[in-house]
């Protein structure tokens, strides 16, 4: 018995628009799998990022209340040289100024850390794209 015969159609007797046909269904499928991969690969880094965030959060509100117990013992400890009014405002002029250089450098590693993107997927994809076209070459 031979293969055609048996239904099955050897890769030499197979016609244009069959390949054609299976080059469409193969890249369908790469371009599926590919979006998948891009997909779990945001939901992962989304997740991380997200307990970070809360995380942060919690940390941040225990440093707010911290400093405010700091910022009013320095100025009742002020107040002992000076008058109440005058501690008051040099320490929240302080105060201000600190807030403006921790915003620069906050602003500055926001703009260093680039645009989430999925990389795994992106690179995964740029191998497919470079794979059928050396193969499209032959």
């Amino acid at each position: 018995m031979t293969i055609r015969e048996q239904g099955q159609v050897s890769g030499a007797d197979v016609s244009v628009g069959e390949l054609v046909e299976r080059l469409s269904a193969q890249v369908s499928a790469l371009v599926r799998d590919e979006m998948a991969l891009a997909t779990a690969e945001m939901k992962r880094k989304g997740a991380r990022a997200g307990a970070g965030i809360g995380i942060g959060g919690a940390g941040a509100l225990v440093a707010v209340l911290g400093l405010g117990t700091l910022v009013a013992a320095a100025v009742l400890g002020l107040a002992n040289v000076l008058a109440a009014w005058l501690a008051a405002l040099i320490i929240g002029g302080a105060l201000l100024v600190l807030a403006g250089v921790v915003a620069g450098v906050g602003i500055t590693q926001v703009r260093q850390a680039g645009p989430p993107v999925p990389e795994q997927a992106l690179g995964s994809a740029k191998r497919d794209v470079g794979t059928v076209k050396e193969s499209m070459q032959r």
